[in-house]
């Protein structure tokens, strides 16, 4: 077997036991690399005795929120909106306009959870006009930036601010903006006629129950698209590999950063921009995995890539118990990796760094902990010694003569200033105020 057959074959037995186990009807899973083809595998039964194409449909939940924040960091890019704006700058609203668009897609607004009224009891959906009346109705049940409180309302409101930016429908702007440019056929904000049926699968018997499709209407921003594991395994890629016609790899990074946990107790899971961050294994094997899981009746889905490497999966399911789906993805990640590594790249020869900046490279200290200077692919970066592989260096870029500012990684915004002898040596620095020697030094 070669190294891909290895690998089809281990991903294969994850979603073959996943869906034998967990007695999910119906699964798709896919995994997409930049170094391979595409795997994908599909088991089960979508509805009526049809069995799963590739080509099948399943509702992806609150994956659809993955888009919603990527349409609002191109509209920051594009100058019309900041972070920071509250959204009563953009967006009229009854009440809780003061709310940050930053804080909205953090999930630290403190906006209540769902739209006002009870619409997972009623499935009564409120259309876009009465959704936004209705923010009124809702509460702010905790003060905002306090912690971390997952809103489906307030991912709505940003569907709805992303319309009225656009002069367009949020629809109309998935589709021009992402879904077209990235050539995601198969994602859709209605179903097809033959997308899979979700269930309740009884817990102590085999029948499974069919759970009603419904239209989110003023909420669809939050949670409404349906999609194939395909599309969803080049989406993750994507998010890992961002083209940068449709969005700015810096971009994506702010949005990969995590500023709260969801969990004050175990941290297993972080939230950046509209992106959940998830630490996988530990020590020299320590991995970020960003993405997101999502959640409807009758349907679990996880789509996600793994940080500083070009690889996605999407694992999506007709059940709403089975919670091994959204591990899935983590699993067939690390499984793809394992038996079928990355290509090594080969080094390529560089141009040498400045001449006037060749001092700073090499190995500098500061309290006591040791830092490496390097020049590479045209750029200077510092990484401590004692980082782990998938930690991502300190990225520098030149400001004025002896000035240089963190662009991003430790320290990302502070300064680094050089210091220099008579003879123009650099003899000690400053970063973010801290000083930078060659030699191990006491702060006296």
């Amino acid at each position: 077997m070669t190294p891909a057959d290895e690998a089809a074959t281990a991903c294969e037995r994850i979603i073959r036991t996943l869906q034998a186990d967990e007695r999910v009807p119906a699964i798709s899973a896919a995994v997409t690399r930049a170094d391979r083809p595409a795997w994908t595998f599909h088991i089960g039964d979508a509805g009526a005795g049809r069995p799963v194409r590739p080509a099948t449909q399943f509702r992806i939940g609150s994956v659809t929120k993955t888009f919603t924040a990527v349409l609002v960091l191109q509209l920051r890019d594009a100058g019309m909106l900041d972070l920071d704006d509250q959204l009563d700058a953009h967006l009229a609203l009854p009440a809780h306009g003061q709310l940050t668009i930053r804080s909205v897609l953090n999930h630290t607004s403190g906006l209540q959870r769902e739209p006002w009224g009870n619409l997972w009891d009623t499935i009564d959906v409120p259309d876009g006009p009465r959704l936004l009346e209705e923010v009124a109705k809702a509460e702010a049940v905790l003060s905002p930036r306090r912690r971390w409180h997952y809103s489906n309302l307030g991912f709505a409101l940003l569907g709805h601010l992303v319309a009225a930016k656009t002069g367009s429908s949020w629809p109309d702007v998935l589709q021009d903006r992402l879904l077209t440019p990235l050539g995601l056929t198969d994602t859709t904000v209605q179903p097809r006629d033959d997308a899979a049926q979700g269930y309740l699968v009884e817990a102590y018997s085999d029948f499974a129950r069919p759970e009603p499709h419904f239209d989110l209407a003023g909420a669809a921003a939050a949670a409404q698209l349906w999609s194939t594991a395909d599309d969803m395994a080049r989406w993750a890629l994507f998010l890992a590999q961002p083209d940068p016609a449709v969005i700015a790899r810096s971009t994506l990074e702010e949005m990969y950063e995590p500023v709260v946990v969801t969990d004050p107790v175990h941290w297993h899971t972080g939230w950046g921009l509209g992106l959940q961050v998830a630490p996988q294994g530990i020590g020299s094997d320590r991995a970020i995995d960003i993405g997101h899981n999502g959640a409807m009746p009758g349907f679990l889905a996880g789509v996600w890539c793994r940080r500083g490497v070009t690889i996605g999966a999407a694992v999506l399911g007709s059940s709403g118990t089975a919670g091994g789906i959204v591990a899935a993805p983590h699993q067939l990640i690390a499984a793809s990796l394992r038996e079928d590594p990355m290509d090594v790249e080969p080094f390529v020869i560089g141009d040498a760094a400045p001449r006037e900046y060749a001092g700073i490279l090499g190995r500098w200290w500061s309290e006591g902990s040791e830092f490496v200077f390097r020049w590479t692919k045209g750029h200077l970066e510092a990484r401590s010694a004692s980082a782990v592989a998938a930690a991502p260096p300190a990225v520098f870029a030149f400001e004025a003569p002896d000035l240089l500012r963190t662009v991003s990684g430790r320290e990302a915004g502070e300064r680094l200033e050089l210091f220099r002898d008579p003879d123009g040596t650099v003899s000690y620095m400053r970063w973010a105020t801290y000083r930078f020697t060659r030699d191990q030094e006491t702060y006296a």
